[in-house]
């Protein structure tokens, strides 16, 4: 008897005893493939680590690996008739003396936080706007500057209510109160994804103030905060971020966010804030890098004594 006839013989009385015996082609077709690795349904099996957590369709699996919830921004709709009545500028809006004046605003401002400028400035495109006492047209100038700069091409606009004591920014927008700043501040649980408002003026979003909490101004002073600011200026290099702040010789929570900001705009009155108000409020943000005042309510000599009726007009000069 050859030897392949004995072999044959001990295969055959092996499986009479009930011993499983795989075939040289089964033994092919299950055992390691050529890269080293078992394979699972004609695919290499992946190693441990190596994108094992893959959602699992529902009905072919026995446990679905379920993904992280992304946070996505609540989307609003801004009446843009009501801003435009309102004095702001709307990028549906014809061309105006207004849309000019602040095309002329802007451009420093947008040089200077892209690193445009002549040198480039720390958190350049953290902007502040403020004022030395209430009333001189802060929250008017930051709406308006934020919808403007907004309309340009290579940039995005974040609007910040940063005046926490008296928001007002929300109400212009005919937006309701929101959650916003302080809640993350106070609230570890709650992201800045959850709180930004995305609204129909493209690439405009708003972040409200939140709600008031009696120690603000020692929130806007923490560690938390100063965080906050860098994942915010940094998480996108086309984002401008601009603060409609409390006045500074009225509160102190604007003097704290001025330590933060690359820019600081001061919005002065030119019918009605003094020289002494105007080198007090300088005086207060001594340690930002770029200060600049902007004239409002400039009394003109046209026929629109008052630009385009609705009492505003505008200068544009570095602080001394």
């Amino acid at each position: 008897m050859s030897l392949i006839e004995q072999a044959a013989q001990r295969l055959e009385q092996l499986r009479k005893a009930g011993v499983d015996i795989h075939s040289p082609s089964q033994e092919e077709s299950s055992g390691p493939s050529a890269n080293g690795g078992s394979e699972v349904g004609g695919r290499p099996a992946e190693r441990e680590g190596e994108g094992s957590a893959r959602p699992v369709a529902p009905g072919t699996g026995s446990a679905a690996v379920q993904t992280p919830e992304v946070p996505v921004s609540r989307r609003v709709d801004v009446n843009l008739d009501v801003l435009a009545a309102s004095g702001i500028v709307c990028p549906n809006a014809p061309r105006s003396r207004k849309a000019d004046e602040f095309r002329v605003i802007k451009r420093p401002l947008i040089d200077n936080a892209m690193g445009k400028g002549a040198a480039r400035i720390k958190d350049g495109n953290l902007i502040m706007i403020t004022s030395a006492l209430p009333g001189e047209g802060k929250t008017f100038t930051a709406l308006n500057l934020a919808v403007s700069i907004a309309m340009e091409l290579d940039n995005t606009v974040m609007l910040v209510d940063a005046d926490v004591a008296r928001p007002t920014l929300l109400n212009k927008m005919g937006l309701a109160p929101a959650k916003g700043l302080l809640d993350v501040l106070v609230d570890d649980s709650i992201s800045l994804s959850h709180v930004l408002l995305k609204t129909n003026i493209e690439k405009l979003t708003v972040l409200p103030s939140g709600t008031q909490h009696p120690r603000a101004t020692e929130l806007l002073a923490s560690e938390a905060m100063a965080r906050l600011l860098e994942e915010m200026s940094s998480r996108y290099s086309d984002r401008i971020i601009i603060f409609d702040s409390p006045p500074l010789l009225v509160t102190t929570e604007a003097r704290t966010l001025a330590s933060h900001m690359g820019q600081v705009v001061i919005v002065v009155n030119a019918e009605r804030t003094t020289h002494s108000d105007v080198r007090n409020a300088l005086a207060a943000i001594e340690s930002c890098p770029v200060r600049l005042m902007l004239l409002n309510q400039v009394r003109t000599m046209g026929k629109d004594e008052y630009g385009y009726g609705y009492g505003y007009g505008y200068g544009y000069s570095a602080s001394a």
